[in-house]
């Protein structure tokens, strides 16, 4: 079964949500700064290819993914839901 995300914003221009239908971590959160410090974590390493991605927080069942300021929300989401769906 395909995992189910819904995208919405934050206050910060810079972060989306993404809130999936299934648990993004099993418990506490955790917070990746850069594809090395992503190794562990399939889903935020997946992320960390995407270009403009600058850092991924998992907690329950949702990710938010902060960008790179000069990157763009349209060129992005698509990628984004691709690596989360493919992660699940």
């Amino acid at each position: 079964m395909t995992v189910q995300v819904t995208v919405s914003t934050t206050p910060n221009e810079n972060a989306m949500k993404f809130s999936l239908s299934c648990q993004a971590i099993e418990s506490g959160y955790k917070t990746y700064s850069s594809a090395e410090a992503a190794a562990e974590n399939p889903v935020a390493r997946a992320l960390f290819t995407i270009d403009g991605v600058a850092q991924v927080f998992l907690m329950a069942d949702f990710i938010t993914v902060t960008k790179k300021p000069e990157a763009g929300w349209a060129a992005l989401e698509g990628p984004i839901l691709q690596a989360i769906q493919a992660s699940y």
